[in-house]
């Protein structure tokens, strides 16, 4: 098992120590595991000169996955874009043809107090958001910002899809469904973006493969309120890349907190990058107090997905439910009574727990 580990920023690199501490233990001592880090994002300016070095670009082909932190900085926006930490990412997906986002939304029952909304509408919220990650307004050209001719300036940037790449990512989705409970939600702005009408045709026309799975479509407005007032009603939403962006994020506060969130992204060769959806959060970086759960579980989606190690996996996922149910939480899922605890003490109880 050859893993790049690329912490990259923030607290990136003390959540990504925590998942690599959870590996180690529930392997043992008996598999051949080669661990190879790399700087990614600032760090790998620092390194290199380069938010994503050559080196590092090299690691990651090489490896049969990838275990990433989080990379980005204040400030990113002010960048030009091929030398913003926080453009690594995307950059690294491109290159390894990542196309297929998997983000999880799923509420432990031990963690329902923390969302904040009624427990009536999150109790026993399972729902899988399908992100195609390479393409949308993300990559289209041409993008930039330029001036008129009449001296003002103007920003623009390009959504764009070919039906390939359509057709790529609702493949992924409906077999995933087929694993689940047999239903997508296919999310779009069919009624006001030529883009999105293309989206809506070739998914309408790929679900007509796939008899056993329901097919709905919905816009991406009423999908963001339908999100906050049923969540429930959804299996997997398969959605474009600024779309799913937004939605995933949306999803993970339905669990409490977005320190809570694992994901995948997958090629089609089944090369996997495993990150939690949360960012480098400066303000609280190298104090452990980060939430190192969501990085963990991003660990357990690899040995699933990467390695068909699907018993270890569970293991993992049920190792951060025991820890949950004894009551240990860091401080974005702090709830009273609880047994407060830090970045590198909740790694050590989810070790622990591997051992019941």
């Amino acid at each position: 098992m050859k893993i790049a580990v690329l912490p990259g920023d923030g607290i990136g690199k003390e959540v990504t120590a925590e998942a690599v501490k959870v590996l180690h233990a529930v392997l043992g001592k008996n598999t051949a595991l080669e661990l190879i880090d790399a700087p990614i994002g600032a760090a790998g300016i620092e390194a290199a000169g380069d938010p994503l070095p050559a080196k590092t670009s090299e690691i990651a082909r090489k490896a049969d996955a990838i275990l990433f932190g989080a990379a980005g900085m204040p400030g990113d926006e002010v960048i030009p874009y091929a030398m913003r930490p926080g453009a690594s990412l995307l950059r690294l997906r491109k290159e390894l043809g990542l196309f297929a986002n998997f983000r999880p939304a799923f509420l432990f029952p031990e963690l329902i107090g923390a969302s904040t909304l009624r427990p009536e509408i999150v109790e026993g919220l399972d729902l899988l958001i399908m992100r195609e990650l390479t393409g949308d307004v993300y990559f289209g050209e041409p993008r930039g910002i330029s001036t008129t001719a009449s001296g003002e300036r103007e920003g623009y940037n390009t959504m764009r899809y070919s039906e390939s790449e359509i057709e790529r990512i609702a493949h992924v989705a409906f077999r995933t469904a087929r694993q689940r409970r047999h239903k997508v939600c296919s999310v779009d702005k069919a009624n006001v973006l030529e883009t999105m009408q293309l989206w809506r045709e070739v998914v309408t026309n790929v679900g007509k493969q796939y008899p056993d799975v329901e097919l709905t479509h919905m816009f991406v407005d009423a999908a963001a309120m339908m999100l906050m007032r049923a969540p429930k009603q959804f299996d997997v939403i398969v959605t474009g890349n600024i779309f799913g962006d937004i939605l995933s994020d949306e999803a993970a506060m339905l669990t409490g907190s977005i320190g809570m969130l694992p994901s995948a992204s997958l090629a089609l060769d089944h090369k996997g990058l495993y990150e939690p959806v949360h960012g480098t959060a400066p303000d609280i970086a190298g104090r452990n107090l980060a939430n190192p759960l969501a990085s963990i579980l991003s660990m357990g989606m690899m040995l699933r997905y990467s390695f068909n190690q699907a018993d270890n996996a569970d293991r993992v996922q049920r190792a951060v439910r025991a820890v949950l149910a004894d009551g240990y939480r860091t401080g974005d899922i702090a709830q009273p009574g609880c047994k407060r605890v830090g970045t590198s003490e909740m790694g050590d109880a989810v070790v622990a727990a591997l051992g019941r």
